[in-house]
């Protein structure tokens, strides 16, 4: 597994993987469970390979292994969104190590030109390396994107996997490892394609809105709302979208089953959704998007859920600017000009 934290990112997958319980991370890397193949993590959280590029001990040797297509079979797991290289004239965004050759930052999405073709399956970790994330959002400078906006949604890797997202902001770290178990299995040919939702999410993570599996929705339908943080009642009116929201963590919890936005009094701010953070703001005031139906029958109930299922079609899509090309469309106004050399 090579993991590609070069993109924008507070590296929160990478911290959230290494609470994960079931599985563990330690579970997946011991081999600890029935079946699971051998597993060579060159991680930037745990890798013990550190050493200066050529040395002996070189962590970014590995993937230019990788992108020689070297290593075989491979997971390319990619954290933060992918700036947008090709809007400006000089310098860069991010990068990830040096070329041998010019001495100069690879840049991240050279190095997904390089490895993702050479990879059995790319797995983009948290809502930045699924849908572009907080980095994509109106006004933003440096055109970020998930990775399959810069890929291509219809994007397959050598083994015919489509791109996996795993959202979330951070990503709930069972819901990562449980993936990840699963593409090695399917690697190995221990389990069938990894099944995915419109949106390339894991199709039995995903499947629910957060309303369904959280224990506030029963005061819902009783048209019992919360007027503060301190109520254990639903937190729609003070700004949770968990009706149209699909997302597990009520369900699952956050580590080893406890926790999770609305099970600790936390509002759902969307962060597992293509439209997130954007189409989702303010975040303390109530949706505008999420009429919260008092308890009654017949047409006006059948209304509310009608409205609801648009708003939930239109948050499933990510905002339009997020995409590869030469022009900045986010509504940011750069302060460089091509040709124009900074002073």
């Amino acid at each position: 597994m090579l993991w590609l934290n070069a993109g924008l990112s507070c590296d929160g997958e990478s911290v959230a993987l290494t609470a994960a319980t079931q599985p563990s991370i330690e579970e997946i890397v011991l081999g600890a469970l029935p079946g699971l193949p051998r597993l060579a993590m060159h991680w930037p959280m745990l890798d013990y390979e550190c050493g200066p590029q050529g040395g002996a001990d070189s962590f970014i040797e590995w993937f230019h292994k990788g992108a020689r297509g070297e290593l075989d079979p491979f997971v390319l797991v990619v954290e933060g969104s992918v700036p947008n290289e090709a809007i400006k004239a000089e310098g860069f965004w991010s990068g990830f190590g040096n070329d041998p050759e010019t001495g100069q930052p690879i840049t991240t999405s050279v190095w997904l030109d390089r490895l993702a073709p050479q990879a059995a399956v790319v797995l983009a970790a948290g809502t930045c390396a699924a849908y572009g994330g907080i980095h994509a959002m109106a006004g933003n400078p440096t055109g970020a994107m998930g990775v399959p906006d810069y890929l291509g949604r219809d994007w397959r890797s050598r083994t015919g996997t489509p791109i996996v997202c795993v959202p979330g902001c951070p990503v709930q770290p069972d819901n990562l490892s449980e993936t990840l178990v699963h593409l090695l299995y399917q690697i190995t040919g221990q389990a069938p394609m990894i099944p995915l939702d419109d949106n390339l999410r894991p199709a039995w993570l995903f499947g629910q809105t957060v309303h369904e599996s959280c224990h506030r929705a029963g005061y819902y339908e009783q048209g019992e709302f919360a007027g503060g943080f301190a109520s254990d009642r639903c937190l729609v009116k003070i700004g949770c979208w968990g009706p149209v929201v699909k997302c597990n963590v009520p369900r699952r919890g956050w580590i080893n089953g406890i926790g999770g936005c609305p099970n600790v009094g936390g509002i759902c701010i969307a962060c597992t959704m293509p439209g997130f953070p954007d189409k989702f703001m303010p975040f303390m005031d109530e949706p505008a998007g999420v009429k919260a139906a008092e308890p009654a029958g017949g047409l006006y109930t059948s209304l509310v859920r009608t409205l609801r299922a648009i708003t939930l079609h239109n948050v499933e899509k990510e905002p339009a600017w997020r995409h590869k090309g030469e022009a900045l469309t986010t509504g940011y106004e750069p302060s460089w000009r091509k040709g124009k050399r900074h002073g």
